[in-house]
C-alpha cells in the first residue's frame, strides 16, 4: 500500500465513546460513562506518537477505536485516506493486515493451548497469506520460515516455535506477541502499554527492541503508556490524555522540557527518573 506524504497515515476527528451503566426494570440504560470525549489526533507515517496518561483515562479505548476493535459512539477515523468506519467487512479485513496491536499483558494475550508456531502464523492463516490449495506442504513450509524469520527479528531462536507459552518468561512472551503482530508486515502498530506488566530491566529491553523494529520495518507506532520517561525516550511526539480528552500535544522535547498543562507537569513530577535510566541512548 502506498502512503501519502501530504496527509497523516492515521487521522481521528472528534472521537467519542460512551458505555451504558446499569439498566432499568425493562432493560433500558440508566446512564452513560464517557470514556473518550471528542478526541482528535494525527499520526504521520514513520513516526512514533506516545499517548500518555494515568490508568482509566481512556488511552486503551482510544487505541482500540483507531483499529476499530471498539466501535466509536461518534467521530471519524481515516487510515491512509480511507474511511475506517465506513469500510465493509472485506475492506476492513484488508485494512487489518496493515494495522496490528501488541497487548499489555503477555501472559493473557497468548493462547496457552497453542504452540508458538501456531500463534505466530495464525494471522497468515486468517488472512490467507501464503496459502495454496495446490501445494499445502509448501505453504506450511513457507509459513514456518516466515515465523522463524520474524522470531529472529525480535531476538528469539527458531526452536521457540515448537514450545508453548508457559515455557517462556514475561519478556519472551511479549517478544512473541510482537512477532505475531509483525508477521503480516503491517505499517501501523498500536502498542498498548507493552512494558507495564514487566520488570524495569526487561521493559527497557522491549522498549529498545521496539525502537529497533520501528527503524527496520519502517513502522508507524502509537505507544500507549503511563510513563513519561519511556515515551520521552521512544517517541517523536507525545499526546497527554486526561479524563477522556487530549489536554496537550507536542514534540517529546516540548512536552517534557516546557509542559503547558498542569496535568502534564504533574505526570512529569510523579515518575521517578531512575526507573528507566537503564534505557540506552
Amino acid at each position: 500500500m502506498r502512503y501519502s506524504h501530504r496527509m497523516p497515515l492515521v487521522e481521528a476527528r472528534n472521537l467519542v465513546k460512551t458505555y451504558p451503566t446499569g439498566s432499568t426494570l425493562f432493560g433500558g440504560a440508566r446512564g452513560e460513562i464517557l470514556a473518550v470525549c471528542g478526541v482528535s489526533l494525527e499520526i504521520h507515517a514513520g513516526e512514533t506518537l506516545g499517548l500518555v496518561g494515568e490508568s482509566g483515562c481512556g488511552k486503551t479505548t482510544l487505541g482500540r477505536m483507531l483499529l476499530r476493535l471498539i466501535e466509536p459512539t461518534s467521530g471519524s477515523i481515516h487510515f491512509n485516506g480511507q474511511d475506517v468506519l465506513a469500510a465493509s467487512t472485506g475492506e476492513l479485513r484488508r485494512l487489518r493486515r496493515d494495522m496490528q496491536i501488541v497487548f499489555q499483558d503477555p501472559f493473557a494475550s497468548l493462547n496457552p493451548r497453542m504452540r508458538i508456531a501456531e500463534i505466530i502464523t495464525e494471522p497468515l492463516t486468517v488472512h490467507g497469506v501464503g496459502s495454496s490449495d495446490t501445494n499445502r506442504r509448501r505453504s506450511r513450509s513457507q509459513r514456518h520460515e516466515a515465523a522463524a524469520q520474524i522470531l529472529r527479528a525480535v531476538g528469539l531462536d527458531e526452536s521457540a516455535l515448537r514450545r508453548y507459552p508457559h515455557e517462556f518468561s514475561g519478556g519472551q512472551r511479549q517478544r512473541i506477541g510482537i512477532a505475531r503482530a509483525l508477521i503480516l508486515r503491517p505499517s501501523f502498530l498500536v502498542c498498548d502499554e507493552p512494558v507495564s506488566a514487566l520488570d524495569v530491566s526487561v521493559g527497557a529491553q522491549i522498549v529498545n527492541l521496539l525502537k529497533d523494529l520501528q527503524r527496520e520495518f519502517g513502522l508507524t507506532l502509537l505507544f500507549i503508556s503511563h510513563s513519561m520517561p519511556v515515551v520521552r525516550y521512544l517517541c517523536d511526539r507525545i499526546a497527554v490524555m486526561r479524563r477522556g480528552q487530549i489536554v496537550e500535544t507536542g514534540t517529546s522535547q516540548q512536552i517534557t522540557a516546557h509542559p503547558a498543562h498542569e496535568y502534564t507537569r504533574s505526570l512529569l513530577q510523579a515518575t521517578p527518573e531512575p526507573a528507566f535510566g537503564i534505557l540506552s541512548p
